[in-house]
């Protein structure tokens, strides 16, 4: 019996020949900007670009996160209006027995947990929305304007992330303005991943991505020269985090009063849900608009082409046919798809 060997390479060429239909979808759908081949000349339609690979990335990631957003918050306040019915009904009553009020502040909790995935990094513990990935806010004791603003010269090493690599210096000296000083702690530890501003009462806040915290959180360490911190080694400092605008972890269920402040917990945390909500769908309004903007109308044109291609692909039967489809959509995902839809 004769094994016959089955061609790599050439087979594809094999093919395309053998099914046109097919050989027009892959070089319609995968052609960056040449005409269709076999369209005549005088019939010719104008060149496919790409079709849905042409949007503007940066922007399909801009709509994606902000529908992240969006889901992630949607879910929270749902969950959030259904605790407080449960919990108002419970007062009403004064049934607090059936365990239902309490799996309800679990499963909001849980939920909370997850913000940060669920919502891809773009909302932080404030609910603050962004495109950038989310970062967590912290003060550190003795990091005033008012303390660093004082004294002779001096110069402070910081370390952040532990190792050499993550030693960072600040030089201080008397005459400094508030704007310089923040300014050097600033340019001193954005290699590190730290940013530094000031709030109103004159604290230094520092920032660091929400991934990062924990090591900057357990790693830092200031070493002055007897001034403003202690000198000989470097000590460890407590980096207090900025408290979240929800913290259903301090939430009791146990009796009358703690369901009260309990409920109204839930109340001011709904409104902060939903007040954040309205902004994101706002910015996601913004950003579908700005996508829309931005195609060319030869997409417009493009897209029936393709749907024409398919169609007459999808009329022929055998493998060669389903090869040609699954090739051509290759590096379409499910958020072009989405981000497409969302603009008819």
């Amino acid at each position: 019996m004769e094994i016959a060997q089955r061609p790599s390479t050439p087979g594809l060429s094999t093919r395309a020949t053998a099914n046109p239909a097919a050989g027009q979808a892959e070089s319609t759908l995968a052609d960056a900007g040449t005409p269709v081949e076999q369209a005549a000349a005088n019939d010719a339609p104008a060149p496919l670009r790409r079709g849905l690979s042409n949007l503007n990335a940066p922007l399909q990631s801009d709509v994606s996160g902000a529908q992240q957003a969006i889901d992630f918050l949607e879910q929270s306040a749902a969950q959030l209006r259904a605790l407080k019915t449960d919990i108002a009904a419970k007062l009403a009553t004064r049934q607090m027995r059936d365990g239902q009020v309490e799996q309800r502040v679990r499963q909001f909790t849980e939920t909370w947990r997850s913000r940060s995935q669920a919502s891809g990094g773009t909302l932080d513990a404030q609910l603050n929305y962004s495109n950038d990935p989310s970062t967590q806010r912290f003060s550190v004791r003795g990091m005033t304007l008012a303390n660093l603003r004082n004294g002779a010269r001096e110069t402070l090493a910081i370390s952040v992330g532990g190792g050499t690599a993550g030693l960072r210096s600040v030089h201080l000296a008397p005459g400094l303005s508030d704007g310089e000083i923040i300014s050097r702690f600033d340019q001193a530890m954005a290699p590190a991943g730290v940013r530094v501003s000031v709030n109103k009462d004159g604290e230094l806040v520092f920032s660091t991505p929400e991934n990062a915290w924990p090591a900057v959180r357990d790693s830092l360490a200031v070493q002055g020269s007897g001034i403003r911190f202690p000198a000989g080694q470097l000590n460890r400092v407590r980096a207090e985090a900025e408290a979240p605008v929800v913290m259903p972890e301090n939430w009791g269920t146990s009796d009358i009063d703690s369901m009260r402040a309990t409920l109204q917990q839930v109340t001011q945390a709904l409104s902060q849900v939903e007040a954040a909500l309205a902004k994101v769908r706002q910015e996601y309004v913004a950003t579908t608009q700005r996508m829309q903007s931005s195609l060319p109308e030869i997409e417009v044109a493009g897209m029936g082409q393709m749907a024409d291609v398919f169609r007459n692909i999808a009329n022929e039967p055998g493998y060669a046919a389903l090869v040609s489809l699954t090739s051509a959509l290759v590096g379409i995902n499910r958020d072009r798809v989405v981000s497409l839809l969302r603009l008819s």
